[in-house]
């Protein structure tokens, strides 16, 4: 099913190190009329100020200072540790589909990681941000394609069908939407869904981010 948006207007803090971009996150939250808390050039302010900025969702590069590696990531994860409820953008100018791989592999909804060059709308940010607030999952499908191509096996076994689906399934979309996207009928849709798990050994547990975290899961398993 689809997530429901929450009623309430959502809470979101950001760490950029990017005094223009991280203005511009200000500027464009405003607009989808959420409430911006807290806005850092680091991660470690973010993460010191998490409890009493208590944001729905939190905004973050992945390199950011003092080393330019991964604090971004690590913040992330020690957020979702020590608060799980929140959800998580990762914004990146890169793929880094370890660091990827490492947040999702915590096991829940409420994650996302999206290509700064590749948001090009508020509607897009707005739409992202909801979904994760409720417990969904946003990933860029180059993302999605960077994390399929470190899969080579049982992922041959898929029709290049199969691995639209799969890719789409991935990015936390329903049925109807890769129907949609692929212009095909919802049932037919759904038959792709029954042999990918059917392949992939993994059973479908009926709601949509679920269903996502487990092919995450098996991607994230060794080769």
């Amino acid at each position: 099913m689809e997530e429901q948006a929450p009623s309430h207007r959502l809470r979101v803090a950001i760490a950029e190190d990017s005094t223009l971009l991280r203005e511009g996150l200000l500027r464009l939250f405003d607009e989808a009329g959420f409430t911006t808390v807290g806005a850092y050039g680091d991660a470690d302010a973010l993460v010191g100020a998490i409890d009493a900025d208590a944001p729905d969702v939190v905004v973050m590069d992945v390199r950011m200072p003092p080393s330019f590696r991964d604090e971004g990531v690590r913040a992330a994860i020690e957020i979702r540790r020590t608060r799980p409820g929140v959800g998580v953008l990762l914004l990146s100018q890169y793929v880094e589909t370890v660091y990827a791989q490492e947040l999702l592999a915590q096991g829940s909804g409420g994650v996302g990681y999206l290509l700064k060059d590749r948001v090009t709308s508020l509607e897009q940010i707005q739409d992202a941000i909801e979904r994760l607030a409720a417990g969904g999952t946003v990933l860029d499908p180059i993302v999605v394609g960077e994390l399929l191509a470190g899969r080579q096996h049982p992922l041959g076994s898929l029709t290049a069908r199969e691995r639209d689906v799969l890719e789409r399934m991935a990015a936390g979309r329903t049925n109807q939407g890769i129907a949609s996207a692929l212009h095909v009928g919802v049932g037919a849709v759904e038959k792709h869904v029954g042999s990918i798990f059917q392949k992939l050994g993994l059973e479908d547990s009926g709601t949509d981010h679920r269903r996502v975290l487990a092919v995450l899961a098996f991607l994230q398993q060794p080769g």
